[in-house]
């Protein structure tokens, strides 16, 4: 399993942002139902479309691409309070902290502070993605 941050969804979604092709293999390299982004980081990404009436359509290059929204969890708000106290990370940060925590999956970001953060509380991270590979070998360029 793989809960993604915003930051890697948007650049799988904007070609030109210097992450995309790491983006394009990470969601290359998970199965079927692998992906998780939880409902506030997907709205971050989805809120940039809004001004030119893209979101609908946004959303459903994600979906199409097997990201699924994280089911809520049991005391959501008390979970994400302890993060919050505990990380010292905003709420979104948070939010993406306890997809991986509670689906026992690896968290994918390209901010670095989230990275350490998340390290430090034994959440662990997707691997570096160290080789470009081209977008159309991945099959998956958005």
């Amino acid at each position: 399993m793989i809960a993604l941050d915003a930051s890697v969804l948007i650049a799988y979604l904007d070609a030109h942002n210097a992450h995309h092709a790491r983006a394009i293999q990470i969601l290359a390299g998970a199965g079927p139902g692998e992906l998780l982004v939880h409902s506030l980081n997907l709205a971050e990404v989805l809120v940039g479309a809004v001004p030119t009436g893209q979101e609908s359509a946004m959303a459903r290059t994600v979906e199409e691409v097997g990201i699924r929204v994280s089911p809520r969890v049991a005391d959501e708000p008390m979970a994400l309070a302890r993060l919050r106290a505990t990380s010292g990370r905003k709420l979104p940060d948070c939010c993406a902290m306890l997809v991986a925590q509670t689906s026992a999956a690896a968290l994918a970001t390209f901010d670095e502070a989230l990275a350490r953060s998340a390290a430090k509380l034994g959440i662990p991270l997707q691997p570096s993605v160290t080789e470009q590979q081209p977008a159309e070998e991945a099959n998956l360029d958005g």
